[in-house]
């Protein structure tokens, strides 16, 4: 088995049980905290008539967010549960959604040419892949943009491997939608924090801006504060881009 597929399996376990209640998933937050605020970064930087393209978008919350944004919003997934997830969510039809391996360099370059350049929004992918995976994430994001796309990345960065072990020692262990990811074989802030903006760059991308932030997760440790997890975001773009009209 290869690594990919390791870790393509524990994703499609992770979404088959995962229920359609909005939140079940620790990372579904609502977009008001974190599409939004992430949009209100990128948005200076891009070119809001472009597609935009929401890169491990689990059950699509943040993807029906940016579609109310740009003229065509797509989800993509590595998990075909999670892309079901998101088509039943999605009522009023107003994204697309499909599986896609952003590992599979020809299949991305399929997807650019169906949409043309466009815009890249892409939350806590990379952290979450095997290290193997990582650049070809990133190589993904810079053949989706083309010339004319703007990206915005956010990762989590190593000091989130402190909130989470503190909160797996909470009283009774750790909270349940936390107990699920172990569970599932998944390994959250595996990245290095110095190595998102290297992958960046050896993928072709330059940064327009960057800085930290934290990303809300929807679960609650036992003293009921929620679990925000330390992030770093980066605006990129192809180092050959050009201007937003």
């Amino acid at each position: 088995m290869s690594v990919s597929e390791r870790y393509r399996q524990a994703w499609e376990s992770y979404w088959q049980n995962t229920s359609d209640a909005p939140g079940e998933a620790i990372w579904d937050a609502d977009p008001s905290l974190s599409a939004a605020p992430h949009l209100e970064l990128l948005a200076p930087h891009a070119d809001t008539g472009l597609p935009i393209a929401d890169l491990g978008c689990g059950n699509g919350t943040q993807t029906r967010y940016l579609a109310s944004h740009f003229p065509r919003a797509i989800g993509v997934d590595l998990s075909q549960a999670a892309i079901e997830h998101a088509r039943r969510a999605d009522t009023e039809k107003v994204a697309e959604y499909e599986q896609l391996n952003l590992t599979d360099a020809a299949r991305v370059r399929e997807l650019h040419e169906r949409l043309g350049d466009t815009n890249v929004y892409m939350r806590a992918v990379i952290h979450q892949s095997d290290p193997p995976d990582r650049r070809s994430v990133a190589e993904a994001v810079a053949t989706l943009l083309g010339r004319r796309g703007r990206a915005f990345v956010a990762e989590l960065t190593e000091e989130s491997k402190t909130v989470l072990r503190e909160a797996a020692q909470d009283p009774g262990g750790p909270p349940p939608k936390l107990r699920r990811v172990f569970d599932h074989g998944l390994r959250p802030a595996d990245a290095r924090t110095v190595e998102v903006p290297e992958l960046l760059r050896e993928a072709g991308l330059t940064v327009l801006d960057h800085g930290l932030t934290t990303l809300p997760q929807t679960e609650y440790r036992a003293d009921g504060t929620r679990i925000d997890l330390p992030a770093q975001w980066f605006v990129v773009a192809a180092l050959n881009s050009s201007r937003p009209a």
